[in-house]
């Protein structure tokens, strides 16, 4: 046995044995500390449950009954009304949800489930309208009181299994789980000792005493992380010197001249704060993020403007040729009658092309570069790299970020997003960041006008539209999910698929017209021939993927359809309603859907009420989820364990201010923070690159 009791397999646990221990491991639990980690993804409280000759009108309370009748129907005026019956020991519950179909799909009969909330008595039984909805596993069915933590599981491990497991390892091994926090810390935020959490999140008296558990192993998650961006931040502003690059009056009156309009309010502001950390000497890790349309691109041109004007190179990274074409040609038309040498490096340059760019690059000779990930290539070295700007962050991961970052004498960085970002996103993912935002929009610019189409006759009266938009010479961007279309998919009354979706408007809705068509399946030339056809007005309706989402500016594109909107993501359909309406003329985006999805129908009505970035970004972020939001599953979330940032925004916000005090003010590298440091350290040290020692 291990000299650490916590290290000790759990198949010695009572109850386990070798074969259940095999099953927990494909759960990544080995040690019987893993398994009191291994905290229940929701609790199931069957302290009170009512039966309906007990329960009363108005009240929240919850009822347990088995599925016996599932009834769809369609009331008049479209609407559509579909009930679930339960049967309560002898007695009857109904639950309803009006214009909802997915209960049909989703309830079988004979399954156990909970109903929770306000009922109300009609046609003789008590019946919840939209109830909150649990469903009971087998072994739930048998319990009939007491909280019953429920645990993800893997095939062959059974939920009263595991609950019995973890009932003698809390017993047994609980006490012995070591406390990071001081105790005067852990008292300053009314917080159990981490023993007892740990128990009162395995095994419950009452909620209160489960949410009080669960707030200590949230607020844990939150500082640790928090801490680890503090520790991170601290680093870059002890260590990170970078070049001081003034700007004096003259700078700002040259560079100004180069842009055709007056800068908003907003943009001058982020201005402001973005030279005032270019004059301090340490590096800048600032993120920009600006609503679709703000003009973030010009701040960031002007920031690698003042870099060059003292002397150093300016690098700009995006996450696409197309977004990176998009940037260059903005800085083509911005220093068309200037001296300042560029360069467009992608990993379409030939080998020869390449030498001759990296030579110019590694010399000085060139002093703006744009480009992909080409530019932190390992063959890529800058002679003088003053500012570095990283457009679509999220779309890169911290990795990149840092290529940038941590050399003897490190280039300022911006990073910037034209996604907006929800708060409690912004205090994670970018919380090692100074953040300025940019919401105004330029004068002129239009509220598109947002329209869910669904039905035939709907979508007849859209393609009228369309169509008498561009008569009078507006373009239009026509939108898909998907380049190719498989023979199923043939089949449907609606493709979705972009080559697809061309034949038939080529044919049909759009005939008497020019319509193009571009893809990231397209090779780099046609790709730009076919921008730049429509961008000269030759090309009068596009059909396109998101290669479109961002950085296409076309002023005189006004229409844009959205074929199966229900497929994206809300801040995706945002970037591309962000697309049109960019001139003097209104905009039009219709969102064409057939869906019933209550999910869906919530993020389409949220694009129909409202063009703030930021007020859609929430909403987002609170149907999807973080990954979901910013487009980083392929990157992996954000490194939490039990901390879901919408539920627990409030523990957040204590736990930023509790890391970024001890941090700030010296205090946690005193020797009663130890432990928690080296907890921080071992947990986030690789990941985030902190220094040892601290």
């Amino acid at each position: 046995m291990p000299d650490d009791p916590l290290q000790t397999p759990v198949q010695y646990l009572h109850g386990c044995g070798p074969v259940r221990a095999r099953l927990l491991a494909k759960l990544k639990i080995q040690t019987v500390e893993d398994l009191l980690w291994f905290v229940p993804r929701e609790i199931l409280d069957l302290t009170e449950v009512y039966t309906p000759d007990n329960i009363q009108e108005g009240k929240v309370q919850t009822v347990r009954g088995t599925v016996v009748d599932i009834d769809g129907r369609t009331l008049s005026g479209g609407r559509s009304l579909t009930a679930v019956l339960l049967d309560c020991d002898g007695q009857y519950a109904r639950g309803t949800w009006f214009n909802q179909r997915w209960p049909l799909e989703r309830f079988r009969h004979g399954e156990s489930v909970l109903f929770s909330g306000k009922p109300k008595h009609r046609s003789g039984r008590w019946e919840f309208s939209h109830p909150q909805v649990q469903w009971l596993d087998e072994d739930d069915t048998h319990s009939h009181g007491g909280m019953l933590p429920r645990y993800p599981l893997t095939e062959g491990l059974k939920m009263h299994e595991l609950r019995r497991i973890m009932r003698d390892a809390v017993e047994s091994y609980g006490p012995l789980i070591p406390d990071y926090l001081p105790d005067d810390f852990r008292r300053q935020h009314e917080l159990p000792q981490l023993p007892d959490a740990l128990r009162q999140i395995h095994l419950p008296v009452d909620m209160p005493q489960y949410k009080s558990g669960s707030r200590r192993l949230i607020f844990d998650d939150l500082l640790e992380f928090q801490l680890g961006l503090a520790i991170r931040r601290r680093a870059w502003k002890r260590q990170d010197t970078a070049p001081v690059l003034p700007t004096t009056a003259k700078i700002d009156a040259r560079i100004r001249r180069l842009f055709p309009f007056e800068l908003t309010e907003g943009q001058n502001r982020a201005i402001r704060e973005i030279c005032a950390d270019l004059s301090t000497g340490r590096a800048m890790h600032r993120l920009l993020q600006a609503d679709v349309g703000a003009g973030k691109t010009v701040i960031a041109i002007y920031a690698m403007l003042v870099a060059i004007a003292a002397g150093f190179q300016a690098a700009m990274m995006a996450p696409t040729e197309v977004l990176a074409l998009q940037h260059w040609e903005t800085l083509e038309r911005a220093l068309t009658h200037s001296r300042v040498k560029r360069l467009l490096l992608t990993g379409n340059l030939t080998a020869a092309q390449r030498k001759q760019a990296l030579a110019g690059i590694c010399s000085g000779d060139v002093d703006f570069i744009v480009g992909t990930q080409a530019v932190i290539q390992d063959d890529v070295e800058f002679n003088r790299l003053g500012v570095a700007v990283i457009d679509e962050q999220h779309k890169f991961g911290v990795a990149q970020r840092a290529r940038f970052s941590g050399s003897e004498n490190s280039p300022h960085v911006l990073v910037m997003t034209a996604t907006p970002i929800p708060r409690s996103l912004c205090l994670t993912q970018f919380g090692d960041l100074d953040i300025t935002t940019v919401s105004e929009l330029p004068p002129g610019r239009q509220r598109v006008i947002t329209s869910r189409v669904s039905g035939r006759g709907a979508r007849r009266k859209a393609w009228d539209f369309v169509r008498a938009q561009i008569r009078s010479e507006r373009q239009a961007y026509i939108v898909c999910p998907r380049i190719d279309e498989n023979a199923a998919e043939m089949e449907k009354e609606l493709p979705a698929a972009a080559e697809a979706v061309h034949r038939q408007l080529t044919d049909d809705e759009l005939g008497e017209f020019k319509v193009g068509l571009v893809h990231g399946q397209m090779d780099r030339d046609r790709k730009a021939d076919e921008m730049r056809l429509f961008h000269e007005g030759v090309t009068q309706a596009l059909v396109a993927t998101t290669v479109v989402e961002v950085g296409v500016d076309v002023p005189n594109a006004t229409i844009m359809v959205i074929f199966q909107a229900e497929r994206f993501g809300l801040l995706q359909l945002h970037q591309l309603r962000g697309r049109i309406s960019r001139g003097k003329f209104q905009g039009y985006c219709f969102l064409f859907s057939e869906t019933d999805s209550p999910v869906a129908l919530q993020r389409l009505s949220a694009l129909e009420s409202t063009s703030d970035g930021f007020k859609i970004s929430e909403v987002d972020f609170k149907l999807r989820g973080p990954g979901d939001v910013l487009g980083t599953r392929q990157h992996g979330d954000l490194p939490l364990k039990i901390a879901d940032l919408d539920r627990d925004h409030d523990i957040l916000l204590e736990a930023r201010t509790a890391a970024f005090t001890l941090v700030e003010s010296g205090e946690f590298d005193h020797a009663r923070f130890a432990p928690l440091k080296t907890r921080v350290l071992e947990r986030f040290g690789q990941l985030m690159d902190l220094p040892q020692s601290g």
